[in-house]
């Protein structure tokens, strides 16, 4: 897979899957831009860690619907096009249904589908727009194995990113006929940062008895299956859900 002259946009990209994401663009060829909310140190030490020149910052909240607007016409200004979109920004909060107040649940599910829904579909609306103007291009959601087996902890999370995979797979059969193409990559629990900060040894523990490899999947793995989506020979897999799960959850 050959990315060359290839503008790419990462979302939540300073770090996790979309570090790897956009190191794994980069070396390919492409130039990316990396979006990112507030940690501004930790984006400027992935733009530092990309291969190849040309690379851009963009701080912008998409959470709140005028900066999805506001990035991808500051990334089409700076780059010329947009050839690949990357929604992997995402929240997720605990809120066990026995154990949390009223309010607590209500921001919860506010908060998450705001991020991990609305700000996707936005992105998505927004960044069709240019590609349909442009000629084609592809837009990758990363969603979650949570979508299909149940979060009991955090059902907002599992629920935003199944109607993300539903959204995904509306638009893959709506944007077609323009020569754009959308797919989910659908990861497990990933060893990232905030994992190792994050979970307990004993959810650790029985995490890694989930998939039959006794291990979590590396953010390289996800960034993998997220480059194949966005390659100009996935095309006709455009609809499709990749599990990077590590055999931890299979569904029919």
């Amino acid at each position: 897979m050959e990315f060359k002259n290839k503008n790419v946009l990462i979302t939540g990209a300073s770090r996790g899957i979309g570090k790897a994401t956009a190191i794994a663009f980069a070396k390919k060829g492409a130039k990316i831009g990396v979006n990112f909310r507030s940690n501004l140190e930790e984006a400027e030490k992935t733009l530092s860690e990309l291969p190849g020149e040309g690379h851009h910052l963009f701080q912008k909240d998409i959470s709140q619907k005028e900066n999805c607007q506001a990035l991808i016409n500051e990334f089409v200004s700076t780059f010329g096009s947009l050839d690949i979109l990357v929604n992997n920004a995402g929240i997720s909060i605990f809120h066990d249904i026995d154990e949390v107040d009223f309010d607590h649940w209500t921001h919860a599910w506010e908060n998450t589908f705001k991020t991990n829904l609305f700000a996707a579909a936005n992105m998505c609306y927004c960044a069709a727009q240019a590609m349909m103007e442009s000629g084609g291009g592809h837009i990758v959601n990363v969603s979650s194995r949570g979508a299909f087996r149940g979060e009991p902890t955090k059902p907002a999370y599992g629920a935003s990113k199944a109607a993300l995979n539903a959204m995904s797979q509306s638009l893959a059969k709506k944007l077609a006929p323009h020569n754009v193409y959308v797919g989910v990559v659908a990861p497990g629990f990933t060893e990232t940062e905030m994992a190792a900060v994050t979970l307990t040894p004993k959810e650790r523990e029985n995490l890694l008895r989930e998939s039959p490899f006794q291990r979590m999947a590396q953010p390289e793995e996800v960034a993998h299956a997220i480059l194949f989506l966005a390659s100009e020979g996935a095309k006709y897999s455009s609809g499709t859900i990749i599990d990077v799960n590590g055999a931890s959850y299979l569904r029919s």
